[in-house]
């Protein structure tokens, strides 16, 4: 009987002249007054059915499958259940069922591909090398050794007293104040002391996506808009827009003159949200560069506060690589400038707004030690109270106050972080030199931006795609493909060195180099080809991608490549 209501309920043959009026009234007893979306759920939760099948009038001439409009027309369905859960999107907010998270870009399709087949030594040696990952793995014998040294520290004692109740304890969201200001001089340290921190101005977050998003909030309301210039790290469409609202206008920088900015390019950008009816709150910049791998000089720094300061909005200043600065120019950050400009206590002072984090000068991400720094007092006053929806665990900062209130532990691991993140930049350029692939000249981060262009079938994203497959999949290495950075240029691509040991980072160099000389050796053949003989050698075609994969382009923001893929995505 409900196999049979669901049937009809789903099988509608009459396009214009039928509707759901037909099955208000199913031949059962009792049933009462029932919407038709509450029918159908039951008739699918009880009925036996192998196989439903959606007409494409279906969709059309009812509101109530409206639902399946991601279900392609004529689709036998194996199993109720797609269609239950379909529906169940109607008893959820839009914020749920938005696809607006960034989770289906390349950089993160690239990561659940590493996670099913990932490399090991032993256990997995054909398996993809994670190289889409900005994490640093150098110097964890620096903070072990320090663990080893001081026992009461990380058994949280003091003077042979534990201090595992008082911590475990409710702590309010203003954070402890030893590690306030611990963390205050060690971001001044970074900075050579050039510049101080007041631990009153600091509200501590969950990481820096945290830290980025709660600054969202403060800043702008839904719909404003916040420049950023390309390329830029592909989470920012998370940790900015997806549950503030905000929208990311991009600063379109060119491979011309290294990706610097430009007072043309920053002018164009507010012209264009002005174009699209955008109010511009702020300009959000990271220095050091995520992806580019370079921290920003003195002329692109001065462009920005004189624009800020003209156009009377927002800045922030993404500084959690300033402690990766492995080569000159040095680090400058965005407070020493304003300080040199006698701008301190000054309307621009405090809109400007520095975001820093623990993941990447300490390598600690799982630690999820974030920092915003605000000279505003209404907006660190906002911010710390938002920051109790993600706080730092009591025990975590006790533990890292007493660390970084070490001073001769923090001087040494500096320095020697530094040394070895360009000892491992050096290497892992020279090999790719090797291979007859070049670089963006970089001088801090995790990360090289690596120019692959005259490896591109064609000057185009769909070219950009098509290699980044190879590499995944043929290569077994998982880079971040330059569109899914808003590039706005094909074939440039991150390449991460500092998350995997010297000898994994060799054999990644070892593959693309093998790579590399494949292709040229098909493209030599290509422009000669043999003539054939009687059984001639069938060319082995490349595998069939199964997978759909769209992304955004940089300047347009609509879809720009929609090509076959086997990856799958999640939420």
């Amino acid at each position: 009987m409900w196999e049979a209501c669901a049937l009809i309920f789903l099988r509608i043959k009459k396009k214009n002249e039928e509707t759901l009026d037909s099955v208000h009234n199913p031949p059962t007893k009792n049933h009462g007054q029932i919407s038709d979306l509450a029918f159908l759920i039951i008739c699918l939760q009880l009925a036996p059915l192998s196989v439903l099948y959606i007409p494409s009038q279906t969709r059309r001439s009812n509101q109530i499958l409206l639902h399946f409009q991601h279900i392609p027309p004529n689709t036998p369905v194996s199993s109720p259940s797609l269609l239950t859960d379909t529906l169940k999107i109607k008893m959820l907010s839009a914020k749920a069922t938005c696809n607006s998270h960034g989770q289906d870009s390349s950089y993160f399709l690239g990561w659940e591909e590493y996670e099913k087949n990932p490399y090991n030594q032993l256990k997995n040696p054909n398996g993809i090398i994670q190289m889409g990952l900005a994490e640093n793995q150098l110097s964890f014998d620096l903070l072990e050794s320090w663990l080893k040294n001081n026992p009461d520290s990380a058994g949280f004692k003091a003077d042979n007293h534990s201090l595992f109740k008082e911590l475990a304890l409710f702590q309010d969201y203003h954070g402890l104040p030893a590690f306030k200001n611990s963390l205050a001089e060690f971001m001044s340290e970074i900075r050579a002391n050039k510049v101080t921190f007041d631990p009153k101005n600091i509200v501590l977050t969950a990481g820096a996506t945290s830290a980025n998003e709660t600054l969202m909030f403060c800043l702008a309301d839904p719909g404003e808009a916040f420049l950023l210039p390309t390329p830029y790290y592909p989470g920012f469409d998370r940790d900015l827009k997806w549950r503030t609202g905000a929208e990311i206008v991009p600063i379109h920088c060119s491979s011309s003159n290294s990706f610097r900015i430009t007072e043309s390019a920053l002018k164009d950008a507010y012209e264009q949200a002005q174009k699209q009816n955008l109010k511009v709150k702020g300009v959000l910049v990271t220095n050091p560069s995520n992806p580019l791998g370079t921290s920003l000089s003195l002329h692109e720094l001065d462009l920005l506060v004189n624009f800020v300061s003209s156009k009377n909005i927002h800045l922030i200043s993404d500084e959690i690589y300033s402690g990766t600065v492995f080569s000159s120019p040095g680090f400058v950050s965005i407070l020493e400038v304003l300080k040199n400009k006698g701008l301190m206590n000054s309307d621009v002072w405090k809109r400007v707004h520095i975001v820093y984090s623990l993941s990447k000068d300490l390598g600690l991400p799982g630690f999820r030690v974030g920092a915003i720094y605000s000279n505003d007092d209404m907006v660190v006053s906002a911010a710390t109270k938002m920051s109790s929806f993600g706080l730092i665990s009591s025990q975590t900062q006790y533990l890292l106050s007493e660390m970084l209130s070490d001073k001769k532990f923090t001087r040494n691991y500096l320095s020697e972080n530094r040394r070895r993140l360009k000892q491992r930049h050096e290497m892992m350029e020279k090999a790719l030199q090797k291979a007859g692939i070049r670089c963006l000249k970089g001088n801090a981060g995790l990360f090289s931006w690596v120019d692959m262009r005259h490896l591109l079938s064609s000057q185009t994203f769909e070219g950009e795609m098509e290699l980044w497959k190879k590499i995944v999949y043929e290569v077994g290495l998982n880079i971040s493909p330059g569109s899914s950075c808003h590039c706005s240029e094909p074939g440039w691509f991150r390449v991460c060195f500092a998350n995997m040991s010297k000898e994994t980072l060799v054999l990644a160099m070892q593959r693309l180099h093998s790579f590399v000389n494949s292709m040229a050796k098909k493209s030599k053949q290509s422009r000669h080809p043999q003539p054939l003989n009687g059984n001639p050698r069938r060319s082995k075609s490349l595998p069939k991608w199964v997978f759909s994969l769209s992304f955004t382009t940089p300047k347009s923001g609509k879809n720009r490549v929609s090509c076959d893929n086997k990856l799958t995505t999640n939420s």
